[in-house]
């Protein structure tokens, strides 16, 4: 644990003529010593294959430092790298922890532990946002949302210490004010070799589509915003100089990366000019069309994270997923396997419209069109969103350590829970099953992908329905 110096420039803070930018402008300069934060990526308590062996980089903790370390001393602690939470936090004065549903019942436990030693505590991320009420219990204050839309209030009442219990920006900021996340507070760590290789980037934020099982509508309504084409092609450049190579590895972190077609294309025929590879979560609004497939794997794109979820058309209703059109599922994979981009496909279980013959019409589709990496999951109503209201009275449990997506929460309407858990392993372990992969990946090049799917092979052979309640 350290405190981290920026290694890379970070912009200067954009004071205006705003009162509250001149307030905020003087007691940062009144500083008579910068005040000590420390910042938390808590790991998750789940039994499944989550923050175990490698781990993504924790990009938005990093977007949080860099602002963070404008006017303030920083010390960046991620526990899933082994890295220990201290228990004596009288080295600092601001306790800020990131929460998903899956990590709550940790960060609450170190925001109580801070609490009780005196310290302003922030809980910030996803999970505070949907549940604002049970998250200030355990903390000073919550950020609803991104906190770059409420920095300045948040870090004037800081120096000033006076703190409001929540923190909810009446209007999101454009992109264009956001700086260039400063990776040295991650990469310092003793345990930084822990992370994946792929560097996680952001050139849009939100998503209008609006499904009823997703969260990102309550943090940025139907907002849909990207950053300026240069600001995001500097970033990849500076990553290529840092480590001294053009083909890096970035990993996409947008909710929706292609919801507008023009800006999307455009960024694709830039980054073909940079020789580096990519991957990120898409929707299948557009990738039916050819040329967008060309155009991504011209690009460098090496993967595509794709959520199939159901092959009912039912069940895709009730979702308000309107970009999937089952008809067009073969086009869509047939577009991106002829311009070698494969396909990590989600499919979930347990939706009211299953019945047992919709894990045989899945495992058909997976053998099929050869998909190389087949993720399943069961339904979880998470807090705050439509569908958790919707299936609120009928949820098993609220134990948060449990909300992975590989926890039994409900009974479908179609079939008993022990049937639906029998055939969601039974699926898992013939898909992952040796000849099944070597089926499925037949002629793919050896890559990291086929690693992944002998983990899995491994994973699944362990596997029982008892591993899910």
């Amino acid at each position: 644990m350290q405190i981290v110096q920026s290694e890379t420039p970070v912009s200067p803070v954009n004071f205006t003529s705003d009162p509250s930018e001149e307030l905020f402008r003087q007691l940062a300069a009144e500083q008579r010593s910068r005040k000590k934060w420390l910042l938390i990526q808590p790991v998750s308590n789940t039994s499944m294959m989550v923050d175990s062996g490698t781990v993504s980089m924790p990009l938005n903790l990093i977007m949080v430092a860099t602002l963070v370390g404008t006017i303030f001393d920083v010390t960046f602690i991620d526990e899933r790298l082994g890295e220990r939470v201290p228990d004596d936090f009288s080295g600092f004065d601001v306790v800020a922890i990131t929460s998903r549903t899956l990590n709550a019942s940790k960060a609450y436990r170190i925001g109580d532990a801070a609490l009780k030693q005196g310290k302003t505590v922030i809980l910030g991320g996803v999970h505070p946002t949907m549940l604002h009420g049970e998250a200030s219990e355990h903390c000073t204050s919550v950020v609803y949302g991104e906190i770059e839309s409420i920095w300045t209030e948040l870090a004037t009442d800081v120096l000033r210490g006076t703190m409001q219990s929540i923190y909810r920006a009446k209007e999101l900021k454009p992109m264009s004010t956001m700086q260039h996340p400063d990776f040295s507070y991650a990469l310092q760590s003793k345990n930084a070799k822990k992370y994946s290789s792929r560097i996680p980037i952001l050139a849009t934020k939100g998503c209008p589509v609006g499904c009823n099982f997703c969260t990102t509508p309550t943090i940025y309504g139907k907002n849909y915003r990207y950053r300026e084409l240069d600001f995001v092609l500097d970033e990849m450049r500076y990553h290529q100089d840092r480590i001294g190579k053009k083909n890096v590895n970035f990993s996409f972190m947008d909710d929706n990366i292609s919801f507008r077609p023009k800006y999307f294309m455009t960024l694709l025929e830039e980054m073909a000019k940079l020789g580096v590879h990519w991957n990120a979560n898409i929707s299948m609004n557009f990738l039916d069309k050819p040329e967008v497939a060309e155009l991504a794997g011209r690009s460098g794109c090496d993967l595509l994270s794709i959520g199939f979820e159901s092959l009912n058309p039912e069940t895709l209703k009730t979702l308000h997923k309107g970009s999937n059109r089952l008809s067009n599922y073969q086009q869509v994979v047939g577009n991106l396997h002829k311009n070698g981009i494969a396909i990590q496909g989600y499919f979930m279980f347990g939706f009211d419209n299953d019945t047992e013959e919709s894990f045989q019409l899945t495992y058909d589709f997976i053998m099929k069109n050869k998909i190389e990496f087949p993720v399943f999951s069961l339904v979880t109503p998470f807090p705050g969103t439509p569908y958790f209201d919707e299936m609120k009275p009928r949820i098993r449990h609220f134990d948060w350590d449990k909300y992975d997506t590989y926890h039994y929460m409900f009974e479908p309407t179609n079939m008993t829970g022990g049937r639906l858990l029998e055939n969601f392993v039974k699926l898992q372990k013939e898909v992952y099953k040796g000849r099944s992969i070597m089926q499925r990946m037949a002629g793919k090049p050896l890559n990291w992908v086929w690693l992944a799917n002998y983990a899995m092979n491994r994973f699944t052979s362990k596997l029982s329905p008892e591993y899910y309640y």
